[in-house]
């Protein structure tokens, strides 16, 4: 049936019908007091999703701009940093940082692991004379659905250096805890297409007091991504560059609808549904890429035995307009990948377990009697 494609991805994820309404109101001017308001009124919203008394400051573009904004705006050419690397995008940042002149010592796990905290706390020991100045990862691994810890990661920079923390929490922010003061995380970037439940196109850099500080001894080039820039105008309640001011609209509605709900109620939310897509996926046979006490409360990722991910990826689009994530580079055609991420509703839980279900059923690999999933499914939901 055309235009009824259900986005069961880590993002873009799918947007309240009254955060579409709100962006189909004309655009006003970015200098007018009525565009200030809104920021001033989202700014202070968006300080109490990170749980935080720091600066949070909005910039019109992805979530890797925000990353690399983060990155640019507290290092220098030359310094040493620690990159976790287990997935996708830590190696998206081993690749920023390498860009950017930085010396890059790596924390690697395979894809489908956990970053070892105990392999920062090793390298950071080792520094004896101060030289790492960041430790950058990625909390919620979007590639392989794992989740690092980082609480006890950032536990051991501050434990054990001088060194800030950045961390990408693109897919974590606004599906899982993260105080950002309580934790003491420097840097925390995350994007509009995720847990804010809006379309792509608006990032957030959150940095606190020692990110400044580290700031006043970057040298790393930048203009559009100049943090200066945006604190400057963020405490007039502006921006330093046209913003996309519809989106804007759209995040005041959508953090309004998050503070509606609380903050402990989106989490438990969160963790509910990943509970019944796993316990779901598990019934009917299915293997799990990463093992439960590791995985992401975003997204899922599933690894059929004998069977291509991509035929079952394009079954349940075609056959009910349902559309998964696939695996990524090695991982092509062997794992497929199951958002439950920002605007999820039990309703979509159960409707792409008996999709999955109805499709291995289909094509003759249900090993066991049809059901079991979506019982099992029903039942965490119900229970829950």
């Amino acid at each position: 049936m055309q235009d009824k494609l259900n986005l069961m991805i880590p993002g873009p994820t799918p947007v309240p019908e009254n955060v579409l309404s709100s962006m189909s109101k004309h655009p006003i001017g970015h200098r007018s007091g009525d565009f200030q308001e809104i920021v001033k009124k989202t700014t202070e919203q968006l300080k109490w999703l990170h749980q935080t008394t720091a600066d949070v400051l909005t910039i019109t573009g992805s979530g890797t701009a925000a990353m690399e904004a983060g990155i640019i705006n507290t290092l220098s050419k030359g310094d040493q940093v620690i990159c976790g690397d287990n997935g996708k995008f830590g190696e998206r940042w081993v690749k920023v940082a390498k860009a950017y002149g930085l010396e890059v010592k790596l924390v690697k796990a395979d894809w489908g692991q956990p970053l070892d905290p105990n392999e920062f706390k090793r390298l950071l020991k080792e520094d004896r004379d101060g030289k790492i100045k960041a430790v950058i990862l990625t909390h919620s691994e979007t590639s392989t659905g794992v989740i690092n810890d980082l609480k006890t990661i950032n536990n051991e920079v501050k434990s054990n250096s001088k060194a800030i923390t950045i961390a990408d929490c693109v897919t974590s922010l606004g599906a899982c805890n993260i105080p950002m003061d309580e934790w003491g995380i420097d840097v925390i970037a995350s994007g509009s297409q995720k847990g804010y439940m809006i379309p792509p196109g608006l990032s957030f850099v959150a940095m606190s007091k020692r990110a400044w500080e580290a700031n006043e001894q970057s040298n790393l080039p930048k203009f559009y991504l100049d943090l200066k820039q945006y604190l400057k105008t963020s405490n007039k309640n502006s921006n330093p560059f046209t913003p996309a001011i519809n989106l804007y609209f759209a995040l005041e509605a959508s953090l309004t609808m998050m503070q509606k709900e609380g903050l402990n109620n989106i989490f438990a939310r969160h963790a509910r549904h990943q509970k019944a897509t796993q316990e779901g996926i598990k019934a009917m046979g299915l293997n799990l890429f990463t093992k439960e006490s590791f995985g992401s409360p975003a997204i899922t990722a599933v690894e059929p035995e004998n069977i291509d991910a991509e035929t079952i990826r394009k079954l349940i689009k075609n056959d009910f307009d349902i559309l998964l994530a696939g695996g990524q580079d090695h991982l092509k055609g062997k794992i497929f990948r199951i958002g439950h991420l920002g605007f999820v509703n039990d309703r979509d839980i159960i409707s792409v377990i008996s999709a999955l279900e109805s499709t291995l059923d289909k094509i003759g690999e249900l090993k066991i009697p049809i059901g079991r999933g979506i019982s099992k499914t029903i039942s965490i939901l119900n229970n829950e």
